[in-house]
Formats: structure tokens, sequence, C-alpha cells
């Protein structure tokens, strides 16, 4: 037996067995509580008003890709009669039951804080969101020329009868259900009317017919679409008596699946279960609102082919994802104040006022750290990107991109480089979810560009953040590369936390090259000289460097770890802190999301502790310290403490040897674990307690903290 199994069935310092359900948390209701972590900002009345939106929002949108690929994913479970208990001991039925029953009081929150809390806030703001009946004639007279003009057009009404079946019903969108009668007839007739997705959320009135605010227009006056179009449905359905009318959403599964081994052609595989995907998967919620008679909701849930507990009742307005627009408002005082991320000062020229001109030359100098969003993605990364796509003695550019943005300005430099005849190679991964179609149009256009493109591996993702500039430098060649924990996305990086580092280590370089060509050829590489590669050495390398704390400690020496993630669900891992935990070695765990460990168990975990950081950026940086009796190593890079992160993608972690850089890293684990603000401590029964100040303390927001830091 491997020493990894032997610690999972059963700890050699207590014979306590480690793979006991009791001592995991359920992943999916793990996420559920990380979500719930979300909505509290929201509801948080330290939050300016606007940023609560957001979080509404964001709770929303997180909520309805949970439904998409997770319920989706148990409730096929379900049906194929999967019986494999989860870590903490659950079937998928008992999964979906227990999501069902924590969503219920959580999702009825939500909206409560929304009507009766938010909504009053925000006239107070001079921002009204008014119900159609509520309106005046002359705002009802201009949004029914507006509906004619602007809504009408696009509509589709549909019958659904004998001859009319129930229609197609596409994922995410807000539907009207219609009761109607023929005047000539009896029975009820229904027909389905669904709120285009072209058109904005709110029809917006104009200054002159706005709410008046203290003697003023207010500064934002609407009306939810929907009660525009169903205020208007005798324009659609004339000769009608409109008897009713119900508003439902639904969520379908939206994950793919991709049989690579049979796929001749990756990127063709995907486009089909794209298209696949645009027809519809499977319905997983029902959401309706709760004054919805049971004959409507009875006909919803029969031709949708749903169960009960597949609805979810909502009082007051659906799809409250639609808030992030309020956010484009220009209202300051009711954001968080701006933020523009600092350029390092070792780009500037001495003067501070103009960046250097030669970025290899600073890299050469010294290796660059860099920190996302407080330090410039511009003025780094893509920076590097660019310089290195127009050096006439640049050579070859060779990177991964998994997620990048519409306009991304790195695709337009590495069209660049190829087009300066550079030998230019992208591993795009097509599999990378939600962006697949994205990842496929930008993969044809580098192609003609003549850029060579791969399409991942079969059977793994590729989710490494690698990028390797090689460089002709008088009679010799050097290799330049960032290694990070985001994606090559500008726009993701103005709000998530990401790490890079900027260097030309030799042995690092030398890793790269050594793991691209696995990743477009036919090496396999096993062993690397710095790096640690998933799924090659990561994982064992890992459980080493735990290990190593705990023969520390067994000798009489300090044991420490620090390790900050998304994520935390792989069962091995989790049962070697255990095991490190019971000799007494000390660790601290920064997991933004899901955490399957549970901390503080007397003889198990009580030096184990946990936190969450959520706040106005998206913790997603990778960090992971290891003591090791004052030889302290510090890794970064794209990879949780999870099962596909360790054996299901590539992914690539590298150890930092400079010692101002990892002063620096141990300066940023040291400001997140000291937060006050945004700080959710994990207790041993699941539950998250948000850290606050005491009357000695002062209030400490690790993100502000590291934002003036970045100014200094």
């Amino acid at each position: 037996m491997s020493q990894s199994k032997k610690t999972v069935a059963e700890s050699k310092t207590t014979g306590i067995n480690l793979s006991d359900p009791q001592y995991y948390f359920n992943r999916e209701l793990s996420w559920l509580e990380f979500n719930y972590r979300v909505l509290r900002e929201a509801t948080d009345p330290r939050t300016p008003l606007l940023e609560r939106l957001k979080f509404l929002a964001i709770f929303s949108s997180n909520l309805d890709e949970f439904f998409m690929v997770r319920v989706a994913g148990l409730k096929q479970q379900v049906e194929a009669q999967v019986s494999k208990l989860t870590p903490d001991g659950r079937t998928p039925s008992q999964q979906l039951d227990d999501i069902n029953q924590r969503l219920l009081p959580i999702v009825k929150e939500q909206h409560q804080h929304f009507e009766k809390v938010l909504r009053l806030q925000l006239v107070q703001n001079s921002i009204h969101i008014l119900d159609y009946v509520d309106l005046n004639q002359e705002q009802r007279t201009y949004l029914r020329n507006y509906f004619e003009e602007q809504i009408f057009p696009v509509l589709t009404p549909l019958a659904i009868d004998p001859s009319h079946p129930f229609p197609f019903i596409s994922n995410l969108s807000l539907n009207l259900a219609v009761v109607l009668k023929d005047p000539d007839k009896t029975e009820e007739l229904f027909a389905r009317l669904k709120v285009p997705k072209v058109l904005p959320r709110f029809a917006i009135l104009p200054e002159e017919l706005r709410q008046q605010h203290q003697g003023q227009p207010a500064v934002w006056t609407g009306v939810p679409l929907e009660q525009v179009i169903a205020h208007n449905l005798e324009s659609l359905f004339p000769g009608m008596n409109i008897q009713e009318y119900h508003l439902f959403r639904i969520t379908r599964n939206a994950d793919l699946a991709v049989e690579e081994d049979e796929a001749d052609d990756l990127l063709l595989a995907i486009e089909q279960e794209l298209r696949k995907r645009r027809l519809g998967g499977s319905i997983v919620r029902l959401e309706i609102h709760a004054s919805t008679p049971n004959s409507v909701r009875e006909m919803l849930i029969r031709e949708l082919k749903l169960q009960e507990s597949d609805v979810y009742e909502i009082d007051g307005l659906l799809s409250l994802v639609d808030l992030m627009s309020f956010m484009g408002l220009n209202l300051p005082k009711l954001k968080d104040p701006v933020w523009t991320p600092i350029v390092p000062s070792r780009l500037l020229l001495s003067s501070g006022s103009e960046e250097v001109e030669d970025i290899f030359s600073v890299i050469r100098n010294h290796d660059l750290l860099v920190h996302h969003p407080y330090q410039s993605f511009g003025a780094t990364v893509q920076r590097f990107i660019t310089q290195a796509a127009s050096d006439p003695d640049v050579l070859a550019i060779k990177m991964t991109l998994y997620r990048t943005s519409g306009d991304s300005p790195i695709i337009k430099a590495l069209i660049s480089a190829a087009e300066n005849g550079k030998q230019v190679s992208v591993l795009v991964e097509l599999k990378a979810r939600f962006d697949e179609e994205n990842n496929i149009i930008w993969a044809r256009k580098l192609e003609r560009s003549g850029v060579h493109v791969v399409y991942g591996l079969v059977g793994l993702k590729t989710h490494t953040k690698i990028l390797l500039v090689v460089r002709r430098e008088e009679n010799h060649i050097r290799r330049y590369f960032h290694i990070g924990t985001g994606n090559y996305n500008p726009k993701t990086a103005k709000f998530y936390t990401d790490l890079g580092v900027l260097s030309c280590r030799e042995d690092v370089g030398a890793d790269l090259t050594d793991l691209f060509n696995f990743l477009t050829g036919y090496s396999r590489q096993r062993s690397y000289r710095k790096l640690l590669v998933a799924p090659v050495n990561l994982r064992d390398r890992m459980t080493e460097m735990i290990q190593r704390e705990i023969e520390h400690c067994r000798q009489g020496a300090t044991g420490r770890i620090v390790a900050k993630m998304n994520s935390l669900v792989d069962r091995k891992i989790i049962a070697k802190l255990y095991e490190a935990s019971q000799v007494g070695v000390q660790i601290d765990l920064i997991v933004r999301g899901i955490c399957c460990l549970r901390p503080g168990i007397t003889g198990l975990s009580e030096n184990i502790r946990v936190v969450s950081i959520i706040g106005r950026f998206l913790e997603h940086s990778r960090i992971y310290y290891f003591h090791n009796q004052g030889e302290e190593e510090v890794y970064f890079g794209s990879a949780d403490w999870m099962p596909r992160n360790l054996d299901r993608r590539v992914e690539a972690i590298v150890p930092l040897e400079d010692p101002g850089i990892i002063k620096d890293l141990q300066e940023i684990l040291g400001v997140m674990l000291s937060d006050n603000r945004q700080a959710w401590d994990l207790q041993s029964d699941g539950q998250y307690i948000q850290r606050q100040p005491t009357e000695d303390s002062q209030e400490q927001c690790a993100q502000k903290l590291l934002m003036e830091m970045a100014q200094e």
C-alpha cells in the first residue's frame, strides 16, 4: 500500500479513520456556502449601494452556472442510477435534496432583501425601479409608444394547444405564460411569450418623465421590460380576452460532453457540442413568481418534465443577474472608489513619469513579480507580449490561452508576431467552460494569420498559464517567460487578484520548453528541473512537502504551512493535512470557495484554520508556503488542491527563489490572514463567521491595504 493510500485509510498518529465521511464537508453544499458569503456582501450596509446590486447579480449568475453544471451533473447521475458515495457519504439524490433545502431560504432571503431593503435605498438615492401599475398616464403613454416602436416588432407569441405543441424554452430566458379566452369559446387558452434578450432588461424613462427627488428629476427611472410587455398584450392577441399572465424562467444543463477518444477533430467535436447546447439540454430548474396559480404551475411542471423540487418560487423580480447593468450609472458615491492599477516602479524611468523602453533588460536584471489588479496588467504581461511581437531579436513565442477577452490586444500581438516572421505557437484550450465558442473564433483567426494552434490534449484540460519568449542575444539564445495564476485576459485582470513572475531563469525556461513540447508534440516528459507539473509530479511533490513538515514536527522542530487557493477538495491532500495537524504542524488555509476540510476538530484538525475572503476583487491567486525548518519554500501557479487540477489538467506551479519576491509573497499571505473586514472563518460545523474589528483594533481590509501598498 502506498503512503498516500495509507494516509487516506488511517492516521498512523491516532488511529483515526481518515476516510470516515464525518471528516469531510460536501463539495456542493460548501459551494452554496461560498455563494451565500457573496450574498452577504450584498446585504452588508458597509458595501456601497450599487456594489450591493452587483453582488446580488453575481450571486444570481453563480447560481445559474451551479445549476447548469453541478445540479445537471447530479441529475444525470440519478438517471444513470449511480450509487457511489461522495467522501462525505452522500448519494447523488441525497445531494439534490440537501441542495434544495439549503437553497430555498437563501433565495428567499436574496429576493426579500432586494424588494424590502435595496429598492427603498435606491429610491432614497434617486434611482426608481417602478412597477407598471404605479405609473402615471404620461409615463404609460411614453412606454406604450416605446412598446409599439421598439418591442412589438421583436416579439413572437406562441400558442399552446393540440395543434401547437409546447414550444422550446431557451436557457436562462424570461418568459410570460399568458392565459387567454376566445370570446366565442369557453375553454382557456395558453400562450408563451419570450422576453427578448436583445433589448435592455429595463425600459428607461426620459428625464422629463422621471420621478421627482428633492424637487429634481430622478437620476434614473425605469420599468422592467417584462411589465411593459405584459401591459400591452392586447396588441399581440387582438380579439382575445387577456385573463392573466405569469413570469417564469428556466435553467438547462449546459455542460459539454465530448467523447474525445472518438473525436477525430477536437475542434469539430466541440462545435457540434456547442450546437447541442444552443438547442438545449435537459431542464434542471424552473423559477416562477410566487403568485402563479396551481393550474399554470402544474402545466409548466408537466410540459417541462420537471419535479416539484425543481421549482423555485420568487416573490419579486426574476433574474436579478440583470441588476449588474446599474453599475453603468455615473454615480461614484454609490460605488467603490475607482482603482487605477499601478505600473511597477522598476518599469519606470528615474523620473517616474515614463516607462522604460526595454522590458527585457528589466527582466534580465532581476525577476519581476506582478500582482494584478494592484499592478497594471497592460504595463507588464501585455507589454511583455507586444514588445516580443515587434522585437527583431525574438525568434519564437509560445503560450497557453485558457480564456481571453473578445477584443484582446494579446491576440493582436500574436498575429502581429506571426506576420513579422516569428515562430508563434499557441495552445488554445477549447474545453474552457462557457468560453468554448469564443476560443474557437480566436483559434481560427490565429491559424489564418500563420500561428501554429494546438487544441489541447485528449483527456486533459490545459489550465496552466505560461508564456515563453525565445530571444537571440549576441551569440546565444535566452529564454524569457511569464508564469501566472490567472488567464491572459485584460478584462478580468482588472478585478481578479492574480500573481505572475517575469523571469529569464535558465532552469525554469528549459522546463517550459519541455512542457510546451509535451503540449504540442509527442513528448512524454516525466521529470522537470524546477516546475511542478500536473498530472506528472505536482501531486507527489505537494504530498512530499506536507510530509516533510510532519517529519520536522516529529523530530521536535516547528512545522508550518500556509496555502491560498480557490478551492480545497482533494481527499488525499486533506487527509495528509489532517495527519500534519495531528503532529502539531500549524496550518493556515486561505480558501475563497469550496472547502471540504473540517477545521478545529479535537485530535484531528485543531491546528488547522480556514479563512475565506470575499471582496471587491475576486481572489484567484494560488500560493503555497512551507516553513521547512527555516529553509522556506514558496510556490505559486495555476492549480488548486482539487482532483481535477492534480490529476485531470495540465497545471504548472513554480518555486520562487528570489529572496525579495519570497518576502513579498509572505507579506501578501500575512495581510490576508490579518483581514477583519472581508474575512470569514470556517467553523468545524461548516458555518462561516465573518470577522469583526474589536474595540481595541482597527478595521483591516486586505484588498484595501494591498492597494495602498501598491501606491507606496
